[in-house]
């Protein structure tokens, strides 16, 4: 591969990929806590609608709401959103219903004593989550959401069907150009295997942090993500 195809194409590609990856974590995260939070509120109604929209999102395909959002909306609404925005809010909403449900279930795992000892001082309920279940519940949250991290990097290949130039459309490209599939997708193999093994060793640094900061050592944490 010639060294104007790697800055033209390639270089290109690994930049989008990382913002994609990055834009479409921050929106998954906000909708992870707020989704899952809301799925342990007190109300019926609210528990509902927030069970009601994990379901939705995770029994539909991102790809397929990717397409909706971009092709799709325009004539319903009679606006329309950039491919880059389309595939961030398809993948951030898609991947956010998954984080709901490892907010949910951290969450609850917290021991019943500690709520009813938030009870016993009077907090109120928001007092209760952010001085008490959060800090115990977050550093539980953090192995699934790197595992889900990394699969979100991936989906951001989906991207290359609305024509945004990322690492798998850039590799296409090149493909195109040089007839050498072996070498270029062999590369981007090792592309995405080089920024997922670096979110992983974030995540891991994170994860110390978090345990740290409640007294707890973190457990053993694979190049995968999950715990060994």
């Amino acid at each position: 591969m010639t060294v104007g195809l790697w800055q033209n194409w390639v270089l290109p590609g690994i930049w989008i990929t990382l913002q994609l990856t990055v834009y479409s974590a921050a929106l998954a995260t906000a909708v992870a806590f707020g989704v899952g939070i809301a799925r342990t509120h007190r109300l019926k109604t609210v528990r509902f609608l927030a069970g009601l929209y994990t379901e939705v999102f995770r029994g539909t395909s991102a790809l397929v709401l990717m397409f909706w959002l971009f092709f799709v909306m325009p004539q319903l609404v009679g606006w329309s959103l950039v491919p880059m925005w389309a595939a961030v809010l398809a993948l951030g909403l898609s991947y956010g219903a998954y984080g709901a449900e490892i907010v949910r279930g951290a969450l609850g795992a917290v021991a019943p004593a500690q709520r009813e000892a938030g009870v016993a001082l009077s907090f109120t309920p928001w007092q209760r989550l952010r001085l008490i279940l959060l800090p115990q519940a977050v550093p539980e949250m953090i192995p699934p959401f790197c595992n889900l991290l990394i699969e979100l990097l991936k989906g951001t290949a989906l991207v290359s069907l609305l024509g945004i130039g990322d690492v798998s459309f850039a590799a296409y490209l090149v493909r195109l150009a040089t007839q050498d599939s072996a070498q270029i997708y062999g590369i981007t193999l090792v592309i995405y295997f080089v920024i997922a093994f670096a979110l992983t060793r974030g995540m891991k640094a994170l994860e110390r942090r978090a345990k740290a900061g409640i007294g707890k050592a973190p457990a053993a944490m694979g190049v995968g993500g999950g715990t060994a």
